[in-house]
């Protein structure tokens, strides 16, 4: 197997993980906004729950990673989330037409989504 392919193949698998990952919390969304409708939950929770979402799906990701990889399963769940935040900043970014909605606690959420993806890539 050439490096090309091996690359190819790399790429491929952390394309699958993001989907993944990206579905989990479109699931875990829809149950947050399913919650937040029926129970009628304040602001400072749902965001709360949100940031959650975050730590569970990139640990999901870290696990999932780490378990392909075999070795240096740390350095592939740090690499799931910090791929998971660069996605979400670039989305929050085209979505909010700018910075200046976005920068307010994302240094919080990126060392939240790269620890809990080294964290799932470890239990691995």
């Amino acid at each position: 197997m050439g490096k090309k392919e091996m690359y190819a193949e790399k790429a491929i698998f952390v394309t699958k993980c993001m989907l993944a990952a990206y579905i989990l919390t479109a699931g875990l969304l829809l149950l947050l906004a399913f919650m937040l409708y029926r129970f009628g939950l304040s602001e400072k929770v749902v965001s709360i729950c949100i940031i959650g979402v975050y730590i569970v799906v990139t640990f999901a990701a870290g696990v999932l990673a780490g378990k392909r990889a075999g070795r240096k399963k740390y350095l592939w769940g740090l690499a799931m989330g910090c791929v998971y935040y660069a996605i979400l900043v670039i989305v929050s970014l085209i979505v909010n037409r700018g910075p200046q909605d976005v920068a307010g606690n994302m240094i919080t959420v990126f060392f939240l989504c790269a620890g809990s993806g080294m964290l799932g890539g470890m239990i691995s």
